[in-house]
């Protein structure tokens, strides 16, 4: 058939059930993305004779004779579409997986359209900007700054992928042609529990196309785990490539490789598994019960679990004080139990990669990862390879938020890539990503609280228990966090925690933003409202008695805290006052009739700015022949804006501007080493990194000038592309000739001392007692992220961070039946908040220097999303009288305890 794309006529013939998207790719049109394949997310949206459709959703051959026109195709020669330039000029994205889709949605949107951007919008979907900064692409706002060399840090600076983004050009994991490929698709058990006892292979290789079945026969027998941390202690030994016992439903038992997906996919229906099934346990109260079934049967504490016999992976226990004894003279008390739900990443990009072996014989993966050095050591070790026969690298990617710190696919595609000789590809479907990946550690937690006359707190207690689903990547540092910043946070002299990490037979938890503290701060910021409407004294006041102050220990049990975490700056005291000034501000408020009832709330947060033990960052700095500066980190970009970050410190240091320095990222060909973009420490770990190469190259060119002008070394500076030492002066373009071989440098860092960073989050809220609806009227949050290195994009940061988190705390579950099976694995049964769910955040900044962050700057990425919950309850306490403890914060979850305090 014949069919015009983007102007141009192209002859093809479509496979027998192709849709649109797969067709546009296959013909290059990269721009045209994957998200759902369900016609939920909008990453696919063309134009199709002009109007707006999701390319996923529609048959390939309906396509015939008509005009598409894709992200690509939008604007005419070199210049930029108008929508493409105000997405630009908004800085209307942050990973970018979904801006192809939604700027083509955009610019077909007529001024009746523009008046509704709720129903324009709600075809499309955003996971990372919480669609403000959409909002001002739309009403042409810019909101990027241009600067002098030498002025980039502290700048709302534009990322450098932008045009490249808004045209579609930005390559993600699969956005590449490779001959010869191979596709893999996954056999999934469909037990909760079993033991595989032998495998059919017949039918399934009979297929066509079909070329291996790969079993636990033919994999490795190490055991690891899928979490990626820089110390194996963190994690146990509870996983491996393909095992003989199954433990969820949606686990993978068999990988088919095949000339096609669609074969690959037949080969996994026709394979026959024969299963002995073994009793399983979906509750963590009942896997910790005495005679409950062990769900790691045969491993040891040498596999670094804690206790396997009552399935518990991970621990933490300890008291400073007597609690009991302060709760017994306390002037106020409470106690409470909190629940919080299992929530998805839903990235935009799902987890997948390519596999093959480059010219040298080199294993080289190309994957959707956050931590590629991590990754490549995990494969050197099961696999026994050198690390000079591997090499892990990612293009941008899709969309992290934890997600991708873990490694779900890079194993297999080794795998199939040592078997076959040839290069594989996986890429999990969005269904694989709800069942067979990993979710935020469902929490219940139980807090005890205890204050004096004058409210000054005299006794916490948290028991946690976490179900961290089958296996244990994250487990016990995610437990460990839960329970540290929550309470450290306070002074306090009595505090205790009893925690525990539980395994069950359900899809596992793992890393996600906010790792743990978004589930106790829930509760513990509950404890500290209520104990002050027990005592009388304002929300924000309870707090200023009781808040750590710099020179105070930050302490929790059982460890008297990590000596390595210092006040680098301290921001807490201003955030209060902010969200307390902003929320007092009137505002517009919305006619609302008498069955809406109204109330505020605030909660705040502390996180550490760097996991604890160790996070390692390389960087190497070049001054290039024509007087511009080629920068070399390992840390990966999916939206948390590190490769704007890092340009910006190195233009800073080497008195240039940005666009001057080239940026090559997230490959461990390039050598040194990273050990991840995550735990907040893009900024405030590798940009250290990037500051001490920097600084050593800058003082590298200083030397030469001195030695060539045969002056004093600080008679010199660098200023305006060049350096100048008295009366002389050399450009870096002229000095780069002059110096006869390259200016390089290198710089490190280790990740500690660490700081810490804060945040208070204010919700003003109308509930309708008679249906248990929430609207939110008011959302302010005051961040303390030292000198804010990029204003425009740490916004945004936030913005997102509060709009994921309204998600998790209004509507966002994934729901797991009695059996262990997700019954929701899909976006239209599983609410994201799109752009008419999310309120605009007022985003406010403490006026702080960090002494220990790259020039004075802190972590803002994953904090954001902590306080949120928290804060949300307070205001639906506040308004209601009525204390829910239970996430989300559903109407039908409301409504039975309205109906009983209100119902007539």
């Amino acid at each position: 058939m014949s069919v015009i794309v983007n102007g141009r006529e192209v002859d093809t013939a479509p496979r027998a059930g192709q849709c649109l998207r797969t067709l546009l790719r296959d013909t290059g049109h990269f721009g045209v993305k994957k998200g759902c394949d369900a016609g939920d997310c909008g990453a696919c949206t063309v134009l199709l004779d002009g109007e707006p459709v999701h390319s996923c959703l529609i048959p390939a051959f309906r396509a015939e004779g008509k005009a598409v026109t894709t992200v690509e195709g939008l604007a005419t020669g070199d210049g930029l579409h108008p929508m493409q330039q105000a997405f630009l000029d908004a800085q209307a994205f942050q990973c970018g997986f979904c801006t192809a889709g939604m700027i083509v949605t955009c610019a077909s949107l007529n001024q009746a359209q523009k008046k509704d951007l709720g129903a324009a919008l709600k075809g499309n979907l955003c996971r990372c900007t919480g669609y403000r900064a959409i909002e001002d692409a739309l009403l042409g706002r810019v909101d990027v700054e241009q600067v002098a060399a030498g002025e980039a840090f502290g700048r709302s600076l534009p990322a450098p992928a932008g045009p490249d983004v808004v045209r579609g050009r930005a390559r993600y994991t699969f956005d590449t042609a490779i001959k010869d490929l191979l596709h893999v698709k996954l056999a999934r058990s469909p037990h909760a529990h079993a033991r595989i006892v032998g495998f059919d292979k017949r039918s399934a290789l009979a297929v066509p196309g079909v070329h291996a079945v790969l079993t636990h026969e033919d994999a490795p027998a190490a055991l690891f785990s899928t979490a990626r941390h820089e110390q194996a202690w963190m994690d146990p030994a509870d996983t491996r490539v393909l095992d003989d016992v199954v433990r969820f439903i949606g686990q993978k038992v068999a990988a088919v490789v095949a000339d096609s997906e669609a074969a690959a996919e037949e080969g996994c229906r026709r394979l026959i598994v024969d299963y002995e099934i073994l009793p399983a346990v979906i509750d963590p109260a009942a896997a910790i019960a005495p005679g409950a079934p062990v769900i790691h049967a045969g491993r040891t504490a040498a596999h670094r679990i804690a206790d396997v016999s009552r399935n518990i992976v991970a621990e933490s226990h300890g008291e400073f004080g007597n609690v009991a004894a302060a709760l017994a003279s306390a002037t106020a008390t409470y106690e409470g139990t909190f629940t919080t739900q299992r929530v998805q990443h839903a990235a935009l990009e799902t987890h997948g990669g390519l596999a093959w072996f480059d010219d040298d014989g080199v294993l080289t993966v190309r994957s959707s990862t956050q931590v590629p050095f991590l990754t490549r050591r995990a494969l050197c070790e099961i696999f026994d390879l050198a690390p000079d026969q591997v090499r892990v690298f990612s293009e941008r990617v899709g969309g992290g938020f934890g997600g991708k710190q873990e490694m779900f696919v890079e194993d297999i595609l080794a795998l199939a890539a040592l078997k076959m000789k040839r290069p594989v590809k996986l890429e999990f479907t969005r269904e694989e990503q709800f069942i067979a990946t990993s979710t935020r550690h469902p929490m219940r937690v139980t807090v005890k609280a205890g204050a004096d006359k004058d409210g000054r707190l005299t006794a916490l207690q948290l028991d946690v228990v976490s179900n961290t689903g089958a296996y244990g990547n994250h487990a016990g540092p995610v437990l460990f966090h839960a329970c540290a910043e929550s309470i450290s946070v306070y002074n306090c002299p009595n505090k205790k925690v009893d925690g525990i990490a539980v395994y069950t037979n359900t899809v596992p938890a793992g890393a996600y933003r906010g790792y743990g503290l978004p589930q106790t701060t829930f509760a513990v910021e509950a404890a500290i409202d209520e104990l002050a409407r027990q005592l009388g004294i304002d929300a924000f006041e309870m707090r200023r008695r009781n808040i750590i102050r710099p020179g105070d220990p930050m302490l929790s049990p059982p460890a008297p805290g990590h000596s390595d975490v210092l006040y680098g700056s301290y921001g807490l005291d201003q955030c209060l006052d902010l969200v307390e000034r902003a929320m007092a501000e009137a505002t517009p408020v919305p006619e609302l009739s008498a069955e809406w009832l109204k109330g505020e709330g605030i909660a705040l947060t502390m996180i550490d700015t760097v996991p604890p033990d160790g996070h390692f960052a390389d960087a190497v700095i070049s001054l290039r022949d024509d007087g511009g500066f080629m920068l070399t980190v390992g840390t990966a970009e999916f939206g948390n804006g590190t490769s704007t970050v890092h340009r910006q410190i190195a233009a800073t240091v080497l008195g240039t501007t940005v666009d001057r320095i080239s940026l090559r990222q997230s490959d461990t060909a390039h050598g040194g080493h990273d050990t991840g973009a995550y735990g907040s420490t893009g900024t405030f770990v590798a940009g250290r990194a990037t500051q001490a190469a920097a600084e050593a190259l800058a003082e590298t060119i200083k030397r030469f000038a001195s030695d060539r002008w045969n002056v004093a070394p600080g008679a010199c500076v660098i200023a305006d592309d060049a350096i100048t030492c008295g009366a002389h002066r050399l450009a870096f373009a002229e000095l780069a000739k002059a110096s006869g071989s390259p200016l390089t440098a290198s710089g490190n860092s280790q990740g500690t001392p660490r700081s810490i960073a804060f945040n208070v989050q204010g919700f003003r809220v109308a509930v309708n007692k008679g249906t248990g609806e929430v609207r939110i009227l008011k959302s302010v949050q005051a961040a303390d992220a030292g000198q804010v290195a990029n204003p425009m994009q740490c916004r945004g940061q936030i913005e997102g961070g509060v709009a994921q988190a309204l998600g998790a705390a209004l509507y966002e579950e994934i729901v797991i039946d009695d059996t262990g099976r997700v019954i929701n694995p899909r976006f239209r049964d599983y609410h994201l908040p799109s752009y008419a769910d999310v309120p605009r955040t007022e985003v406010l900044f403490a006026d702080t220097h960090d002494s220990i962050g790259p020039l004075g700057a802190k972590s803002m990425s994953e904090s954001p999303y902590n306080p949120v919950a928290a804060a949300l309850g307070n205001a639906i306490r506040a308004a209601t009288g009525i204390r829910f403890t239970a996430a989300p914060f559903k109407p039908d979850r409301l409504f039975p305890q309205l109906q009983e305090k209100f119902g007539e």
